[in-house]
């Protein structure tokens, strides 16, 4: 693969319906086989992906590295960089007070987000629900790593905190996408009528999310 060389794990999967390919934390490969589909046609997609290899490869290292003085974060759509100063460490506007003078950032500053996340999410989400005539059972933010949000068969929406980071339109964009979830539990095209009708811009916020997605979570 463009000169270098991956360790690849193959696992077939009966429900697959094309070739997966996913960068494992200690950067091996994993290969998703359809089944029935040729291994060779695998490896073969898997080594057209070097340039995407080497980029997950070096997001998940970025994703991975501690917070220091100078790390950049997202935080409200804007990539700022951590300052460090006497007890404290400065997230754009935001001013985190410090247990330690040095060490790893991450565990105090995403502390620090997720709970500015917990006071605003659920309570814009309410907002909205109120403002198109829907009820949302409870809403809580957790620290979720693969999603941005979930709205449970109950009514219970769930949110990710790092959605605080995210530009606000497109944060508000996931509070839509999964209130209409309360009319539509599905991704069918009666569902995305719905989100198209309460949030005409959601193509542009899903680019974003496409983008940009990745360096958060």
């Amino acid at each position: 693969m463009g000169g270098r060389v991956y360790q690849v794990n193959i696992a077939r999967h009966r429900r697959a319906r094309r070739y997966l390919l996913r960068v494992s934390p200690d950067g091996s490969l994993r290969l998703t086989v359809p089944r029935g589909a040729a291994i060779a046609d695998g490896l073969q997609f898997a080594a057209s992906q070097s340039d995407w290899i080497e980029r997950e490869r070096i997001r998940q290292r970025r994703c991975m590295a501690p917070w220091r003085a100078g790390s950049p974060v997202w935080f409200r759509g804007r990539e700022v960089r951590l300052e460090v100063g006497y007890g404290v460490v400065t997230c754009g506007d935001e001013t985190i007070r410090l247990k330690r003078a040095d060490g790893d950032l991450r565990t105090t500053v995403e502390g620090h987000l997720m709970a500015i996340a917990s006071r605003e999410l659920p309570a814009r989400l309410l907002e909205l629900a109120a403002t198109h005539g829907l009820k949302v059972a409870r809403a809580t933010v957790r620290n979720q790593k693969s999603r941005w949000g979930s709205c449970s068969p109950r009514g219970v929406i769930t949110l990710n905190w790092r959605l605080i980071q995210m530009p606000p339109p497109v944060a508000e964009y996931v509070l839509l996408h999964e209130l209409m979830h309360l009319r539509q539990p599905n991704h069918s095209r009666r569902f995305w009528r719905e989100v198209e009708r309460v949030c005409p811009t959601w193509r542009e916020h899903e680019r974003w999310l496409r983008k940009h997605g990745r360096e958060i979570l």
